[in-house]
């Protein structure tokens, strides 16, 4: 049965976000996500000739978020079954309206490939206004996200108005200075600012409105039992020790959490009660990540619990934790959700597990029946570096392109069409450590927020990045948003010594190496000696366009030539590929997510080259990447090889490795000049990082950017 509104047309652009620009008129619309299924029909709509709309019941649509549209000159028709089907539709209708209100006619049969898409924002690092918190629910609605993970209880900051604990607003909520640089820089410098603030209670509930108005549930986020010091700032006594703490005022990870004292459970629900009351949703985020047990173990009241329980050790008692605010939650009506680390020690019976650290806790939760939100740091961490650019703003580090967000699978390979039903979705993590700013957020998030919101709406069958990235250019300048315009950056890649430059807009370029004259780009350019290269973007009238690619090369013996590695680089730092250890490029001084820098972790670093011929060499140089708050250390020795056959060879000496505190060390190692055609390498890795370190215990990485081997 249908029935038949008729309505006026009033499609009111999300006030954050106007498109600002007029698009082209071209045959594939720029829409994103891209519906399921469309067709083009002869003819236009405009508005101005005040065509009929008309809305329509229609019980036939099976998605409750599923919607079809039809528009002709006269007359638009949009059909669902439910209100989030009608505000879709909108979304669309708003996207292909021009700015002169006119749109083309075509069919659309539309509906989500994936019941979660969500993106996170967290607002300890640092505060954002509610008026921007508005702003980001509206491009996620826009884009067709239905999640608002908003994580709002940190070390660094308590951000939502507990009126049980006043302390909480008053201590919690402020710190007294932050950290002024990369936290690997050392030694440790601080603004000296206090810094801080909350949403109250009634600012809550007008966001939790605000955004179910746009059919986009908020999901909040108390941490427990880690990264919970500025709580225990505000309330000491339910930490294990009781000494007075001050709110973090640096980034990491902190031994002090919350001791799961009776004190401390009935703490947790009266806070739970407000929480509950204020975000009507049907999940609860309790975080349960990073939560080091050193405490626990030193505790005589925490091993007398864990005797008492039954329980193995610490790994069980988090879970007997988990699990009793589990239970409170499932009491209320609510579901947990937490971060993976919540499998350690048993998964909840309840839980909803959020994979960040990889797909493996996804997997492990899908197959032992529980529900899973994808969300692995190598895909979908959006305070990544997004470009190879030198001129990127501070971030915590990695390196995640738009193409690899766009490329992400979250079904696991690994699980049976049973299991796989158990994949909600996937979410975009955003944490603020180093986005000072709203403007910031926003260069952060955008577009790889976009490409996030396809993957998870639009047919598997239609991914297709270079039409996404062609809708994509079209649709960006029309968003009134701080985006990242990385889609237009000059693109480079090495054959050999051959250089290749291309751009997305086809636009001519123009190179130039040192001080010689600009030479215009018309095919391969050879890299014959260590030299800085220039390239631009070159407009109609010949003027320089967009960001310049500034490339300085480093020839040598094994430049250009290929490369191979006994064990490979983690997935996660291989995207250069082998080429990264000899193409003449360095990694960037202050970040390893540059696509240059190559990381291993838990093996050692063995690679072989074939100069081809052989050649002259009487040194090796190295350089070794170090952040030891990410668990990035120097190795411990390095160890060169020479083979006249490729088969056997014979050590030419090792070095030990100098343990110093800066971020790029060097190695070098000479000796008397040896004639080989082959040669290897073997990085003896640092091994388990000691205790006191972030990441105690785990084997450490080691990230290596070029093998120079000179006369």
């Amino acid at each position: 049965m249908q029935r038949i509104i008729a309505v006026t047309l009033a499609f009111s652009l999300l006030s954050a976000v106007l498109f600002s620009q007029p698009v082209p008129k071209m045959e594939k619309p720029a829409l994103i996500p891209f519906p399921a299924k469309w067709e083009p029909i002869p003819g236009e709509c405009r508005l101005s000739d005040g065509p009929r709309i008309l809305q329509i019941q229609d019980t036939a649509i099976a998605n409750p978020e599923g919607y079809r549209l039809q528009i002709r000159p006269e007359e638009i028709r949009m059909y669902f079954k439910e209100k989030a089907g009608a505000f879709y539709a909108q979304q669309t209708l708003q996207q292909l309206t021009s700015p002169d209100g006119v749109l083309p006619c075509l069919d659309i049969e539309d509906a989500p490939r994936f019941a979660y898409r969500g993106m996170h924002l967290d607002v300890c690092r640092h505060f954002f206004p509610v008026d921007f918190i508005k702003k980001y629910i509206d491009l996620l609605a826009m884009h067709k996200m239905n999640y608002f993970h908003w994580h709002l209880t940190e070390d660094q900051g308590w951000r939502i108005e507990i009126k049980k604990y006043p302390r909480l607003q008053e201590v919690a909520a402020w710190r007294k200075e932050t950290l002024v640089g990369h936290y690997s820089d050392q030694p440790h410098q601080f603004d000296g600012q206090r810094y801080g603030g909350y949403y109250t209670q009634e600012e809550i509930r007008d966001v939790v409105e605000y955004a179910r108005e746009r059919f986009v549930t908020i999901i909040p986020e108390i941490e427990m039992p880690g990264h919970s010091q500025a709580l225990l700032a505000a309330y000491p006594e339910l930490s294990c020790h009781g000494q007075p703490l001050e709110v973090a005022t640096k980034w990491g990870v902190f031994e002090d959490v919350l001791c799961p004292t009776e004190e401390t459970f009935e703490f947790l629900e009266n806070v739970l009660l407000e929480v509950i009351d204020l975000f009507p949703g049907p999940y609860i985020h309790i975080g349960g990540d990073e939560c080091p047990k050193t405490q626990w173990k030193e505790s005589a009241f925490c091993q007398e619990l864990i005797k008492k329980e039954g329980l193995k050790d610490e790994d069980e008692l988090q879970s007997y934790f988990i699990r009793r605010i589990d239970r409170f939650l499932s009491e209320h009506g609510r579901k947990l959700i937490g971060w993976d680390e919540i499998l350690e020690g048993g998964l909840s019976e309840n839980a909803t597990v959020m994979s960040w650290r990889g797909v493996q806790g996804g997997i492990e939760a899908a197959q032992a029946g529980h529900d899973v939100i994808m969300t692995p740091t190598s895909h979908c961490y959006f305070d990544y570096y997004q470009s190879q650019s030198p001129d990127e703003p501070l971030a915590i580090g990695g390196y995640l392109p738009l193409e690899k967000v766009y490329n992400y699978e979250p079904v696991p390979e690994e699980l049976s069409p049973e299991e796989a039903r158990h994949i909600l979705g996937a979410q975009g993590n955003l944490w603020t450590e180093y986005i000072p700013d709203t403007r910031q957020v926003e260069y952060m998030a955008f577009p790889r927020a976009l490409a996030l919101a396809e993957l998870l709406w639009s047919p598997l069958s239609a991914k297709d990045f270079s039409d996404f990235q062609d809708r994509l250019a079209r649709y960006l300048p029309r968003l009134d948003i701080n985006y990242a315009d990385h889609l237009f950056d000059i693109r480079y890649e090495l054959d050999g010594a051959d250089l290749r430059l291309s751009n997305r807009l086809d636009m001519p370029m123009w190179y130039q190496f040192d001080d010689e004259k600009p030479v215009l780009y018309e095919g391969p350019v050879p890299i014959l000696s260590d030299t800085h290269l220039q390239a631009w973007r070159a407009d109609a009238t010949g003027e320089p366009s967009g960001r310049l690619l500034r490339l300085d090369f480093h020839t040598h013996a094994a430049f250009g030539k290929k490369i191979q590695w006994q064990e490979p680089p983690h997935p996660n730092y291989q995207l250069g590929g082998a080429a990264a250890l000899s193409n003449g490029l360095l990694g960037n001084p202050t970040r390893y997510g540059d696509g240059e820098w190559l990381g291993w972790w838990g093996k050692d670093v063995v690679l072989t080259t074939d100069l081809v011929e052989a050649h002259p060499i009487r040194s090796a140089q190295l350089r070794f990447f170090q952040s030891q708050g990410q668990w990035i250390y120097l190795p411990r020795e390095v160890e060169l090889f020479y083979s006249d056959d490729g088969t056997d060879y014979q050590s030419l000496g090792q070095i030990a490795v100098e343990q110093t505190k800066e971020r790029v060390q060097t190695v070098v190692l000479t000796f008397p000049e040896k004639e080989a055609r082959y040669w290897k390498l073997h990085v003896t890795r640092f091994g388990k990082i000691p205790p006191g370190m972030q990441g105690a215990g785990n084997e450490a990485w080691v990230f290596l950017d070029e093998w120079i081997l000179q006369q």
